[in-house]
């Protein structure tokens, strides 16, 4: 795959998770900054790009890609790598977490994240509610027999997705008391582990991450644009 593709991003947002891939295939690609804080993730271009006005948005020779696990499956499957060929025997296992990372992780993420888009009024039980489940989903990652690309030396498309969703979770999860990654050794294996790979990096400084921006995070301090 020789064609530039553009990375439609906001710093520190899921966007991260593309572009950490796209460094890992050594792909060339341009960003375009979606200003969160002018909300043009809402305005007519962006919404013409992705309907949901979420970000984030890769433009390819065959059109606009939304939905980060999609990118990151349409990705690995133009380059042969990050995943399992079509008719490998490892594909399905590495699919149902791919989908596990999108519906179930993240997606429980969101509901901490914008409490406000899934609740009415007091919106404290649902977060508290939401930690809960985020905690007994990561408890069940730590310990997942069949999800060996956890603890794989080479790049993945899961781990390019896993490692940011940690991230947030130290960052954007509200009350600090609830995540604590040293309960969960295999991923704070793994997190440092990933961040040190030369891919993740660079977009790290790329989007003012810190050196360790999934074992022990900080707030973002991008160049440009703003994560909210």
């Amino acid at each position: 795959m020789t064609e530039t593709l553009r990375l439609h991003y906001a710093p520190d947002n899921a966007s991260l998770c593309v572009r950490i891939a796209l460094e890992e295939l050594g792909l060339p690609y341009q960003t375009t900054l979606v200003d969160r804080s002018k909300e043009a993730q809402r305005s007519a271009a962006y919404l013409a790009l992705n309907p949901n006005g979420l970000i984030p948005v890769l433009e390819t020779p065959h059109g606009p890609v939304f939905e980060t696990a999609a990118i990151l499956l349409w990705l690995a499957d133009r380059s042969g790598k990050l995943m399992p060929p079509p008719d490998g025997p490892d594909r399905a296992h590495a699919l149902q977490w791919l989908f596990w990372l999108s519906n179930t992780l993240h997606a429980t993420q969101r509901m901490l994240f914008y409490p406000n888009q899934y609740s009415v009024g007091n919106i404290e039980p649902l977060r508290i509610v939401t930690r809960k489940r985020l905690v007994a989903k990561l408890d069940l990652l730590n310990t997942a027999r069949n999800a060996a690309w956890i603890d794989a030396e080479d790049a993945t498309a899961l781990g390019c997705y896993l490692g940011p969703l940690l991230r947030w979770c130290a960052i954007y999860g509200g009350s600090p008391d609830w995540y604590d990654l040293d309960r969960w050794p295999r991923l704070r294996d793994f997190a440092k582990r990933v961040e040190q790979r030369p891919a993740v990096i660079r977009v790290a400084r790329a989007e003012g991450l810190g050196a360790t921006p999934f074992s022990a995070p900080q707030p973002c301090d991008p160049p440009e644009g703003s994560a909210v």
